[in-house]
């Protein structure tokens, strides 16, 4: 048995508060990214992780030494940091002739690969080779994807949503206007990736809603993608599982149309409109012609049944 998998008895508050951390939650904690560098990494590859890590604080770990591992043959060390940094999310920056430039970007689940995939890089623009202004450490992005790659492919679908696991930062339950400070923007065309990142600058437009303009912020990626590692549907569908607590319970003759609107059904006995009282009118009153004609059908019946 692994040393970190044993069951031990925290004995300072330090520790218990860490392993209480760990434990499984209802709503997960925001989930860490770890950047790790390959043993072979170049300049390029490594100003790559550094840029990533600016984007990811204070929510990401960056390893600065070196480690000799290849994901796709051996996953234990991944699995290793993991449970030694408490990290859900990886990214493992390599170089090689075979593969130059190359990207690994996966998650974990039980502390076990899940899925990941492999991406090359064609171009970089990194962040300090872009002069202007940042954003603060700990920005929450909105994030846009382009292309129909994005819905169509399997393999771009899933990392789609390894994108979106990645950088979406913490679940917020309010959005400020002001706090809409910076753009990520993957583009799915011609079988590579555009990856930019902008500044939200918010201008004066002469009302209420102020005018939008973007300003490239970096840093700026031209990926290529290469191999994938993808968790088979059923464990793919396990890790997506929502707990019974969690999940809304069904409320009975209440429905909703795709706007949102709530439509609610009553239960009621069956009425005798004809006795339903009705608001007096002057144009709604009988006239005497028809008064006389009513009368006569009445003493007609009368007679009949005499």
């Amino acid at each position: 048995m692994d040393a970190l998998d044993r069951v031990v008895k925290p004995k300072t508050k330090r520790a218990k508060r860490f392993l209480e951390k760990r434990e499984p939650k209802l709503s997960e904690n925001v989930k860490n990214a770890m950047l790790i560098k390959g043993g072979n990494a170049n300049l390029l590859v490594t100003q790559v992780l550094r840029d990533v890590y600016a984007l990811k604080k204070p929510y990401g770990v960056l390893y600065k030494k070196k480690n000799i591992t290849r994901p796709f043959e051996d996953q234990t060390s991944l699995e290793f940091f993991s449970k030694k940094s408490d990290c859900s999310l990886f990214m493992f920056g390599s170089h090689n002739k075979k593969r130059p430039n190359n990207l690994v970007i996966g998650r974990m689940y039980d502390y076990h690969v899940l899925d990941m995939i492999e991406l090359g890089i064609e171009k970089f623009v990194s962040l300090k080779d872009i002069k202007n202004s940042k954003c603060p450490e700990g920005t929450k992005p909105m994030l846009i994807f382009a292309g129909d790659d994005f819905d169509v492919t399997e393999d771009y679908r899933r990392l789609k949503n390894l994108l979106i696991d990645f950088f979406r930062g913490p679940t917020v339950s309010n959005i400020r206007l002001a706090g809409l400070e910076y753009v990520l923007h993957f583009t799915a065309l011609n079988g590579k990736i555009y990856f930019r990142s902008y500044k939200l600058l918010l201008k004066k437009s002469g009302c209420k809603t102020p005018r939008i303009e973007l300003e490239e912020m970096g840093p700026s990626l031209d990926l290529v993608l290469r191999r994938t590692h993808l968790a088979s549907d059923d464990l793919y569908r396990l890790s997506m599982k929502m707990p019974k607590a969690l999940k809304p319970k069904k409320k009975k003759n209440v429905s909703h149309d795709t706007f949102g609107t709530t439509y609610g059904r009553i239960h009621m006995q069956k009425q005798d409109l004809s006795k339903l009282q009705t608001r007096k009118m002057k144009g709604l009153k009988k006239r005497p012609a028809e008064r006389i004609t009513e009368d006569q059908e009445k003493k007609s019946k009368r007679i009949k049944k005499n």
